[in-house]
């Protein structure tokens, strides 16, 4: 089942988010024929219901195609669409077509606007789910004034709409986490996250060996000295560590995130992603930062996507107060809090 889902993922996503639509989408033009092609697919709707019209996945079951994300480089919320149709179906809504960014921090309202600072490719959404505090929001992104936060290619954007325009669906906060799935637009965001850098990141160390293995210097290929091995195997490590917190991110009986489990699968991707960009530009030297090589792109998201929900840090804050909190020795707190499913 994960192979045959996460082969056709890739390979739809291969074929219609070429490098050409990607550069568009940095320089701010909608996805068009690529989104439609992924809507027609039905892949959007494999979390939502079946007695909603979807295909009723769980959320460990659409990894292959998070991981097939990343790796295409895609800064499109592709993911967060998929997580933000299952929350709004769990809420009662019909989730509109188009990209649905997430907004889990960083929004302000008062009487006279509504503010979203760095939505995590929100340059490239139609729609935004968005944490006040006080109530989740679905918000049309066209409504809004749309700045892209600095960076080249950056798809993060600042938003701005007047009071009361743009909002398609309310829900108080409250009640929204009153059901069985308390699962917030934070550790939603955070899981997407992780698979979207596990999957760039393994696209890298695939570059990098690559082009190790081609790249000659002094008569042989510069993969074959042992600086350049020590360095590749210090890569493939944090990889695959990233792999493996991905999955425990994506680990849940449900359509959602379990919220620890996403806050240990951020934490560890954020960790790995600057180690992997850093040593896969040291290998390639100066081709990397080319706009004609791809390396770049993948870099460049990992960056994006680091700091998107929070970096390691906060993650890690969090884990640590809920071990505090439990008031247990750590492997129990592992055993008990990290790894048993609650009902």
């Amino acid at each position: 089942m994960d192979s045959l889902f996460g082969d056709a993922a890739r390979r739809l996503l291969a074929e219609t988010f070429s490098p050409e639509v990607l550069d568009a989408a940095e320089r701010g033009e909608p996805p068009g024929h690529a989104w439609q092609a992924i809507e027609d697919s039905g892949f959007l709707d494999a979390l939502v219901p079946e007695s909603s019209g979807g295909a009723g996945l769980r959320l460990p079951d659409i990894l292959p195609l998070a991981l097939a994300s990343g790796a295409c480089g895609i800064g499109v919320p592709l993911v967060q669409t998929l997580l933000a149709r299952a929350w709004l179906d769990a809420a009662g809504h019909t989730a509109p077509s188009g990209p649905i960014a997430l907004a889990a921090f960083g929004v302000d309202v008062d009487k006279q606007r509504i503010t979203a600072r760095a939505v995590p490719g929100a340059l490239g959404a139609q729609w935004v789910l968005a944490d006040t505090g006080e109530d989740i929001l679905l918000l049309s992104a066209q409504a809004a004034v749309r700045t892209r936060t600095e960076g080249h290619g950056n798809q993060d954007a600042d938003l701005r709409w007047p009071a009361g325009a743009g909002i398609d669906f309310s829900c108080p906060k409250q009640a929204a986490n009153s059901g069985s799935d308390k699962t917030s637009l934070a550790a939603m965001l955070a899981a997407a996250c992780s698979a979207l850098m596990a999957g760039a990141m393994e696209r890298v160390l695939a570059l990098t060996t690559e082009y190790a293995g081609q790249r000659v210097q002094f008569g042989k290929p510069i993969g074959r000295f042992q600086a350049v091995q020590q360095q590749l195997s210090v890569m493939a490590e944090y990889v695959w560590d990233a792999r493996m917190a991905a999955q425990l991110a994506f680990q849940s009986d449900g359509a959602l995130p379990r919220p620890l489990l996403a806050a240990l699968g951020k934490a560890r991707t954020s960790t790995a992603a600057p180690v992997v960009a850093d040593i896969a530009h040291a290998v390639h030297g100066a081709i990397g930062i080319t706009q004609e090589y791809a390396l770049q792109r993948y870099t460049r998201r990992l960056r994006e996507w680091r700091r998107a929900a929070g970096a390691e840090t906060y993650w890690a804050g969090i884990i640590g107060a809920d071990a505090l909190a439990a008031d247990c020795s750590a492997l129990d707190y592992i055993r008990q809090s990290l790894f048993t499913v609650t009902e």
